[in-house]
């Protein structure tokens, strides 16, 4: 009897240490990721005037291969002050018949550089008005906290209210996918239609992978390269070194801290609610949820919905098919005119 207690007991010891170490390291990981979220100040901020100045000369870089804009505009909402910059159409409305103008919403960290592969494309619908994301790193300044989705749809609200048109076409890219979805259920007001690009959190949760993989990045004192393998794998492995808009968005993770609020995934049912004209474009090998399941999710649910699925795309969809992105957008915006 004791010989089978002694052999049993040997038995669970290796596990019994292979379960210390794995609890140890689930210990440790937390630690990490809490050290990485933790937020001592209230509202987004740089994090000294050495990090400011370098993601300045990227972001100049980068927008000096947009169309000239013919107005920048800072508009003053509760929360803060947000950059708009217009820009005029080459042929406004000839392709699409549209004379509403478009309004463009950025991924994370990327703000107004990030549309230079489509900027002069889209100028061939109507005019586009651009838009820095309060709260992330680019030209718009935060100054009060913003705690929840109706707040994130306030600002914007307010901002669309301050503009001239009455009306816009939002063109959401990733997070800013999600953000206008959010302002549609919130403060529709100023909306004539949407099409949002590989948005996350809008029809598909993200995938645990993507969001282990993402942690390293999110810890600014890493290395560089860091970040950089990141930006690549949700590029599709694409190469990032040296490429502005890529360089832009490395120097925003790696000297903003960024103090918002998680995007709450937006249900089925709330889907549903949204009586507008929605495009939703669909990248097949995106990282940021399962692309087959996010646009069943958005045929079942958009009242108005159009769905498109680009098999052989990246979440950087906007750089790699800009063309076909342009060609969707016009006929969506003729349909829905």
């Amino acid at each position: 009897m004791r010989t089978r207690l002694m052999k049993a007991l040997n038995r669970l010891r290796p596990r019994s240490r292979w379960l210390r170490l794995v609890l140890a390291g689930l210990a440790l990981i937390a630690l990490v990721v809490t050290f990485a979220i933790r937020q001592p100040a209230p509202i987004g901020h740089w994090d000294g005037a050495d990090g400011q100045d370098r993601f300045l000369r990227s972001y100049t870089e980068a927008f000096a291969a947009l169309p000239a804009p013919v107005e920048t505009i800072d508009v003053r909402t509760d929360f803060g002050i947000v950059r708009v910059y217009r820009f005029a159409g080459t042929d406004a409305g000839t392709e699409s018949g549209a004379n509403t103008p478009l309004l463009l919403l950025p991924g994370r960290a990327s703000a107004t550089p990030v549309w230079a592969d489509n900027l002069p494309l889209l100028l061939r619908i109507s005019d586009v008005y651009t838009i820095d994301l309060l709260g992330e790193p680019g030209m718009s300044v935060q100054e009060r906290p913003i705690g929840s989705d109706e707040e994130q749809a306030e600002w914007l609200h307010q901002t669309l209210q301050a503009l001239p048109p009455d009306e816009f076409h939002l063109v959401g890219l990733s997070i800013g996918g999600w953000t206008a979805v959010n302002l549609a259920l919130h403060r529709p007001d100023h909306i004539a239609s949407m099409a949002v690009i590989d948005p996350v959190y809008v029809f598909a949760d993200m995938p645990l992978g993507t969001i282990v993989r993402s942690i390293p990045a999110a810890l600014p004192w890493l290395p560089k390269a860091w970040r950089d393998s990141f930006n690549s794998y949700t590029a599709g492995g694409a190469p990032v070194e040296d490429e502005p808009v890529a360089d832009m968005i490395e120097a925003g993770m790696r000297h903003y801290k960024l103090r918002l609020p998680q995007p709450t995934r937006i249900s089925e049912e709330r889907l549903r609610r949204i009586d507008l004209p929605v495009l939703a474009i669909i990248a097949g090998e995106s990282v940021m949820h399962d692309a087959r399941s996010a646009a069943e999710t958005a045929r079942r649910n958009l009242p108005r919905g159009t769905v498109r699925l680009y098999p052989d795309a990246s979440h950087a969809v906007n750089g790699e098919q800009p063309e076909r992105i342009v060609a969707d957008i016009a006929g969506f915006i003729k349909e829905a005119s």
